[in-house]
């Protein structure tokens, strides 16, 4: 059937919503959720009073905390085993906070500071090696404070000279840490690919 614009819109609307619950695990009663859009949007008294809505979010908090740390356990074990295999590896150096790198081109230029601001290509993988990010496939790279990024990102960078490049293989308490972000889950190991073109 075909939609007209304004049915496009609420379609598309729709999958705005059901994309964004997705990104955040949230597994709800679709019933429930179309009765109370529907309560809302004609303007029907709520079947719940403010307190119990109030009560009805915190309990949804609680049972996402305690997903996310039972996940957090898991991809935690996860990371652990891959690091110490990794740490084995030939070029590859561990830090004192525990981040792993290996230099796999060597760069001429300067190096930044904690302060500075970079212009870098990278690619991100999960330790299976899917990829979640890269600023190759957008066909741009990415420019950011190196204060502004994730802990492994911040010491990462600073290791390379300008046109070097690097492995940065990230434990989850110096990616996203037990809260994760988005599509990265609590406590994820990350591996970047990247490449320092300029220090600004």
């Amino acid at each position: 059937m075909e939609m007209t614009p304004l049915q496009q819109a609420a379609y598309s609307i729709g999958i705005s919503m059901g994309q964004n619950l997705n990104s955040q695990g949230l597994s709800l009663d679709f019933d429930a959720l179309v009765d109370g859009l529907s309560d809302s949007l004609n303007k029907r008294v709520p079947k719940l009073t403010p307190e119990q809505m109030q009560a009805s979010f915190q309990a949804l908090e609680a049972q996402m905390s305690e997903q996310a740390a039972e996940q957090g356990k898991v991809h935690e074990k996860i990371g652990k085993d891959f690091l110490e295999a990794n740490a084995q590896k030939d070029g590859v150096q561990t830090t004192a906070s525990g981040l792993q790198y290996k230099i796999t081109k060597q760069g001429e230029g300067e190096k930044p500071g904690p302060e500075d601001t970079v212009v870098v290509h990278y690619k991100g993988t999960f330790v299976d090696g899917q990829q979640f990010d890269s600023s190759y496939d957008r066909g741009r790279p990415a420019e950011f404070p190196l204060n502004g990024v994730i802990p492994g990102w911040t010491e990462g960078l600073q290791l390379l000279n300008e046109g070097g490049k690097a492995e940065l293989y990230i434990p989850g308490d110096l990616a996203y840490g037990p809260k994760g972000r988005g599509e990265i889950p609590p406590s994820a190991t990350l591996l970047f690919e990247v490449e320092l073109i300029e220090v600004r």
